[in-house]
C-alpha cells in the first residue's frame, strides 16, 4: 500500500501491495517521483516533476504540487484518498 502525505494536507494512496510512501516536503516529492513512483512516464507524471521544480524555484505554490501528484497517482493507477486535518 502506498501512502502519500503532501503539503499542505495529507493525501493517502494505495497501490502496490506492501508499499508505503510518505512525502512531507518538496524534496521528498522529488525523491518519490524519481526513485519510488510506480510509473516514470505519462503526461501527469511529467507535470508533477515540473511542479516540483516550479515550487523549488518559487514559481508555484505547494498546493499545486499536491494537485499534480494526485493527478500523477491517478494516471499510474494508484487509488487516492484525501484526508484533511
Amino acid at each position: 500500500m502506498w501512502r502519500l502525505d503532501l503539503l499542505p494536507g495529507p493525501c493517502c494512496s494505495s497501490g502496490e501491495p506492501g508499499r508505503r510512501l510518505i512525502v512531507r516536503t518538496v524534496q521528498e516529492a522529488v525523491n518519490a517521483l524519481m526513485k519510488d513512483w510506480p510509473s516514470d512516464d505519462g503526461e501527469e507524471f511529467l507535470s508533477a516533476v515540473e511542479a516540483c521544480l516550479d515550487v523549488m524555484v518559487g514559481n508555484a505554490d505547494p498546493s499545486e504540487l499536491r494537485k499534480a501528484i494526485i493527478r500523477a497517482a491517478e494516471e499510474s493507477g494508484v487509488a487516492v484518498i484525501t484526508v484533511l486535518y
